[in-house]
């Protein structure tokens, strides 16, 4: 399994996607890893490590595409970039996935126009897991498209309730529309249509409406909404894990009874803190596209990355693309876009 990786995106790159890149050779056996970015320093940071160097290719690539450029801007004129040429490596067959913590808007823009969207998808979704009570659940659109029709929001439904098949097991998967109220009929124009749209179809567990205060308690599987609100909803739920275990730091910092106490309680707040670290849950997958473009958060430690190459190794092992085309074509999708 070959996965490329964009060496010089995302804010400690290279350092961190190195360090990451090597850690996840070192965990998956059967891993090859073809490192895209500018030579020389991808070499220099290599030097650093032990590694098998029959596993690690590097393809040179000598842009980047910063995480202040213009998306659109940046993906067209900077042709000879880390994540165009890592992308591209994906869209010739040459690697079965790849892995960039690079500009989100670039990603999106890029991974739409190497890889072209499956046909029947209206549009792409960002789709990525969040931990609940009894596990982990699935998000879509967390920031992919921003605007979304109803028919868009139905049909990430069954993408994401295919998600959960193929890469969780989980059939049937319980599907909750994000909203501001539970009863039938809340919400704005998008989302009361889009009820209605999942209300009717037959291909999904439709559950309802679901509110934002409900959707980790452990009851919904899929939540659908739209990428605006999925990134608001991913950002703010990052920033309170955080708080909350600054909070408790400096809580126990204060008294000596307090730290004793932590010490009792060090194997439950690992585990807390092993649930709200992103860094955890690696990267989130574009779906819906004919190929894996795994997004890394911007600011991805060697961790995080190391967990963003074995999440597209899994997908690529599972032949993720090829299941996701069949939920399109099976249910015969014909909206006309307007």
């Amino acid at each position: 399994m070959k996965i490329a990786l964009d060496a010089m995106g995302g804010d400690n790159a290279p350092l961190e996607t190195i360090k990451g890149a090597v850690a996840a050779l070192e965990e998956v056996s059967e891993l090859e890893l073809v490192l895209v970015g500018k030579k020389e320093v991808i070499e220099a940071e290599l030097s650093k490590y032990k590694y098998n160097k029959e596993k690690i290719e590097i393809v040179d690539a000598r842009e980047i595409i910063e995480m202040t450029d213009e998306p659109v801007v940046a993906v067209k004129s900077k042709k000879d970039s880390s994540m165009n040429r890592t992308l591209e490596l994906v869209k010739d067959g040459t690697v079965n996935a790849s892995v960039s913590a690079g500009n989100t808007g670039a990603l999106i823009t890029a991974s739409q126009l190497k890889l072209k969207r499956i046909k029947g998808v209206l549009r792409p979704a960002i789709a990525t897991m969040f931990p609940n009570k009894k596990g982990h659940m699935l998000m879509l659109d967390v920031g992919a498209t921003a605007d979304c029709k109803p028919e868009f929001l139905n049909q990430y439904a069954m993408m994401g309730s295919k998600y959960m098949e193929i890469l969780v097991g989980k059939k049937n998967s319980k599907v909750g529309l994000l909203n501001i109220g539970t009863e039938e009929g809340k919400g704005n124009k998008v989302t009361r249509e889009a009820y209605n749209l999942l209300k009717e179809n037959k291909s999904i567990n439709f559950v309802g409406n679901v509110e934002s205060t409900e959707v980790m308690n452990g009851n919904i599987d899929v939540v659908v909404t739209d990428g605006f609100t999925g990134n608001m909803v991913l950002k703010t739920a990052e920033g309170i894990g955080k708080f909350i275990l600054d909070v408790i730091k400096t809580e126990v910092s204060k008294r000596f009874i307090y730290k004793l106490g932590a010490l009792l309680l060090m194997p439950a707040l690992k585990v807390v803190k092993s649930k709200m670290d992103s860094s955890e849950y690696g990267g989130a997958i574009f779906l819906g596209l004919n190929g894996i473009s795994i997004k890394a958060h911007g600011n991805s430690d060697a961790v995080a990355i190391k967990n963003a190459i074995k999440v597209a190794e899994k997908f690529a092992k599972l032949n993720f693309v090829e299941e996701m085309k069949k939920v399109i074509d099976i249910d015969n999708i014909e909206v006309e876009e307007k």
